[in-house]
């Protein structure tokens, strides 16, 4: 068995202070899953939703991928004093912090819990559980599409 920093669990429980949605710039992918789960929040079609809240983005292999808006400002679209659509929020939302790129070593956590107040404090995860976020999160899978290549 490998050996993780995290082997004896972690500590996490969201106080929805927002650090996680605002000041920086980044990427909240979707699924189809999220796209409808969004959409149906908002009492919102898909395409209308797409249209009002999210934008394509680079992706891997000549493909672009559905993301989130952000504000002017690197806020994401739907911070506005608390995240305005919690219930509904997308999984790479919902999963954070056990994400990969976070779980990658004890000083990556460290280095993000010294923004987010609820880690290191609350509900307990066994390491179990964190390898079964980590697993819904590899398994998300993010709406994309093929770039068109003039000729």
């Amino acid at each position: 068995m490998v050996t993780t920093f995290y082997e004896k669990g972690l500590l996490f429980s969201c106080t929805r202070c927002s650090s996680c949605c605002r000041y920086e710039s980044g990427y909240v992918f979707l699924s189809q899953e999220d796209l409808l789960r969004l959409a149906d929040y908002l009492k919102l079609g898909s395409r209308e939703f797409i249209q009002l809240y999210c934008r394509w983005v680079p992706g891997p292999s000549d493909t672009e991928q559905l993301s989130l808006k952000e504000k002017s400002n690197k806020d994401c679209i739907f911070w506005n004093d608390g995240c305005t659509v919690y219930e509904a929020r997308p999984l790479q939302c919902q999963l954070f912090p056990f994400w990969d790129i976070i779980l990658s070593s004890a000083d990556r956590w460290q280095n993000v819990s010294n923004d987010c107040p609820g880690m290191n404090q609350g509900r307990w995860y066994s390491p179990e559980e964190i390898e079964e976020l980590r697993r819904l999160g590899k398994e998300n899978r993010i709406i994309s599409r093929r770039i068109e290549k003039n000729m």
